[in-house]
């Protein structure tokens, strides 16, 4: 069999372009079709609902979650209750294995809020599968965001609300909003998608939990991937009418990203109930308070080798009286099993006597726990924020945090007479400050308790209720 002839190859070239051009007109038709027939639907939905009615619709589909997005998702949801009692408020949710009956009880158990009932109603959703990290081994971030689509579309065609706030990151849920229903759109957004920081870390090869080493390759591709879909998610930001972020290292990529005004509202951190939280703490066993999602980001390992460290440091008799717990909700399968390997990594560097793991602990057992410990400890690298740390600060507990987003730019200070906490990034600079936690005097520990709880009182509830009424009280007052 002969080598091909340049016709032959010429014949080949036209018909992959042709095939090519084919196959994306097909593909772009087929799209505008969708869009055309999902207007339609959702004028039809609008058309069945009370026109004088001004509504409000949450989109956070694990509501359920209990951690602290969904604190700012209630929190929000009572700052509307109050400042617009007449609003309808309707909460997109895929938690279909809850009643709303249940779902309130659960938030108002573990966030201790007085949540109303009143003009508050649910909107399931059946294709929350298509947002799951599971599904989307390779691209993930463009698979639950197109996957957000499809559970954006079955939200729009239960209701169509005259101002529509994604409160969980799914910024390209507000354009169908926008456009197909006629909303207007606003988000809180905790954390960026996609960042510079991560745009960063791709063309330099730099690995991490989201980001494994490649070849040379490997990273121009996936660089160029990262660059189009952050292309793509400052277009879809850019769709908001108001944007509401939750920190200072959110805020600068937000804007680096989408451009526009940007509200910087602090999110609630219980700091009324906790900062009464005093406990016996001088004396016989240190607690070491860890809080967080069981997820990759939150780095619970450097916590484990942290304490590994701390052994190599101190004696056999104050190592003794140290105890990490690790208190985290779990949602899914893949959170337990993170939970599994945790539990594994103690036994591996011979700690498991001195860690203990409490998972979807109820609000009041968490209060206890509060009140027992004496350092509180966080590993995320580029946390957005970090209320966890405000809350350990809050309730007098010696703050080891990352030195690095959130924590760095608007909650830790480290300068001398001013103290609030302190700051590391590798396992040994953490057991260095918590052996020198161990070693302080009772009143320098609370020279640095005084002032970390002075300065949680910019993260209260109150304050993030004002932040938000001031920062959404335009799309009200909209026609």
């Amino acid at each position: 069999m002969g080598w091909l002839g340049w016709p032959d190859l010429w014949s080949l070239y036209y018909l992959w372009v042709s095939t090519t051009i084919t196959l994306a007109s097909i593909a772009l038709l087929a799209t505008v079709l969708i869009l055309i027939i999902l207007k339609a639907r959702a004028s039809k939905v609008r058309g069945g609902q009370d026109r004088s009615e001004v509504s409000i619709g949450f989109f956070h589909p694990y509501c359920n979650a209990g951690g602290g997005g969904e604190r700012v998702l209630w929190c929000a949801v009572m700052a509307v209750q109050t400042r617009y009692p007449a609003a309808r408020i309707v909460i997109y949710t895929g938690d279909t294995d809850a009643a709303p009956d249940q779902i309130l009880a659960r938030a108002r158990e573990r966030f201790d809020m007085d949540i109303q009932d009143t003009n508050l109603t649910f909107k399931y959703l059946h294709r929350r599968h298509w947002v799951e990290a599971e599904y989307y081994p390779m691209f993930t971030m463009l698979g639950q965001s197109l996957g957000s689509l499809v559970l954006g579309a079955e939200a729009l065609l239960a209701f169509v609300p005259t101002i529509y706030m994604d409160t969980m990151g799914y910024s390209f849920t507000m354009p169908l909003f926008k456009y197909l229903g006629g909303s207007r759109v606003g988000c809180y957004v905790h954390y960026p998608t996609i960042s510079t920081d991560m745009l960063a870390r791709v063309g330099g090869r730099q690995a991490m939990y989201n980001n494994r080493r490649t070849s040379p390759l490997a990273a121009w591709a996936k660089l160029r991937y990262y660059r189009l879909f952050a292309w793509l998610y400052g277009k879809a930001g850019a769709t908001a009418d108001t944007v509401m972020v939750n920190s200072s290292w959110t805020e600068e990529h937000v804007r680096q990203l989408w451009g526009g005004e940007v509200s910087k509202v602090f999110p609630p951190c219980d700091t009324s109930q906790l900062a009464a939280r005093a406990g016996a703490r001088e004396g016989g066993q240190v607690r070491l308070l860890s809080i967080g999602q069981f997820r990759p980001e939150k780095d619970h390992p450097l916590q484990i080798k942290a304490m590994f460290e701390l052994r190599q440091i101190v004696s056999e008799e104050d190592w003794a009286q140290v105890r990490l717990v690790i208190i985290g909700g779990a949602r899914n399968q893949q959170d337990w099993t993170l939970v599994q390997d945790l539990k594994d990594l103690t036994k591996y560097l011979s700690v498991e006597d001195n860690v203990e793991f409490r998972v979807n602990l109820p609000f009041p057992a968490l209060l206890e726990e509060f009140a027992r410990a004496t350092v509180g400890i966080h590993t995320m690298n580029q946390e957005h924020f970090g209320i966890g740390i405000v809350e350990m600060m809050a309730a007098g507990l010696l703050t080891v945090a990352h030195r690095s987003g959130g924590p760095l730019m608007d909650i830790v200070v480290e300068e001398q007479g001013a103290r609030n906490g302190f700051l590391a990034i590798t396992a040994q600079e953490y057991a260095a400050h918590i052996a020198y936690i161990l070693a302080l005097g009772e009143e320098g520990r609370e020279l640095v308790r005084v002032r970390a709880r002075a300065s949680t009182q910019l993260f209260s509830t109150s304050a993030f209720e004002s932040g938000w009424i001031r920062a959404t009280d335009p799309l009200f007052a909209q026609p």
